[in-house]
């Protein structure tokens, strides 16, 4: 080797060292070594908490290491997801981010606390959650279609109760499709949501499966219809809204969840969790665990739920732009 040669070798060596997958190849091997945290940006009880607990044990018990679930509510999800925006990237404090997250807060608030595209690695999708329409047994109407007529007998005095954005937008799609007039009472979480139909503070409510799922078991609520076609184990009688109300409009919207971590998190750990939801929804006891909670578990790439979120947001603003609903 000439000497002209050797500061030029020694270069490339450095640069390789310092390459950012050269230095990160390591830590993702040595990944996880301490607890994990699960920022939940609900109170404890809704559908993303039960989701998050059942794939932070499994997780838990795959990696050796203890994963924390910390319900972090408030602010539309602001809080928690402005606490991640701002944590380590190194994997350890991840986000259970839902469709408001990425998508409707950013369309809705100007001066948001985080960008959803540029804070946060995406990891993959966890669930596309249904909606129901729930009433109370008791007093309630039986089918849509009294629903429908009850609420054009007392136009202006009835209500409904509605937690996430997403919801409450359909609550307001499903009243401007029946051509009804229903105030809507916002709640922080699903939680507070069933709480309010049980004591007869609202109606009726747009909500996600779980959260009601054990009231609807004993008989204490009736879902009316749900608001997608899809294959909802949980509760197999209950038709789409779209068929028993002809509302296509409803045809198909989900609450959705998604696991994201702080942007510049090195790729090999995002991969490593990716990979690890993957595995665990591919076991069956795990996936009917789920399923039977009312949630139905749904996993992707990182790119994958890049794509989802980019193509959500413009059809969110629309419909957020029309309802006039702000976000408190």
């Amino acid at each position: 080797m000439t000497r002209e040669r050797r500061p030029v070798i020694c270069l490339l060596l450095l640069l390789l060292a310092w390459h950012p997958s050269a230095a990160q190849e390591p830590q993702a091997k040595a990944y996880p070594s301490r607890p994990i945290r699960i920022i939940v940006p609900f109170p404890a009880g809704g559908p993303t908490d039960i989701l998050s607990r059942i794939v932070g044990q499994r997780m838990s018990e795959d990696f050796g290491q203890p994963v924390v679930i910390e319900n972090r509510p408030g602010g539309n999800t602001i809080i928690g997801a402005e606490l991640v925006a701002r944590s380590a990237a190194d994997g350890y404090t991840l986000l259970a981010a839902m469709d408001t997250t990425l998508v409707l807060n950013p369309a809705a608030i100007r001066n948001l606390p985080y960008d959803p595209l540029r804070d946060f690695a995406p990891i993959t999708l966890a669930a596309k959650n249904t909606s129901l329409l729930t009433v109370r047994s008791g007093d309630g109407p039986g089918t849509i279609q009294e629903l429908i007529a009850r609420a054009k007998a007392r136009s202006g005095r009835m209500n409904y109760g509605a937690g996430i954005i997403t919801t409450r937008l359909a609550g307001y799609l499903f009243n401007r499709e029946a051509g009804i007039s229903v105030q809507l009472v916002p709640y922080k979480g699903s939680a507070e949501v069933v709480q309010g139909l049980l004591t007869g503070a609202v109606d009726y409510i747009v909500d996600g499966v779980a959260s009601s799922l054990p009231l609807i078991k004993a008989g204490t609520f009736r879902p009316l219809a749900k608001l997608n076609g899809r294959p909802l184990p949980a509760l197999p009688e209950v038709a789409p809204l779209s068929v028993v109300a002809g509302m296509p409009a409803l045809e198909d919207i989900s609450s959705w969840i998604a696991f994201v971590a702080p942007a510049r998190t090195p790729r090999p750990i995002i991969e490593r969790i990716q990979q690890e939801v993957a595995k665990m929804y591919a076991d069956p006891a795990l996936y009917e665990r789920l399923e039977k909670s009312g949630i139905n578990p749904v996993a992707s790439t990182p790119e994958e739920l890049d794509g989802f979120v980019r193509r959500e947001t413009p059809r969110w603003e629309t419909v957020l732009k029309e309802s006039g609903i702000q976000l408190e």
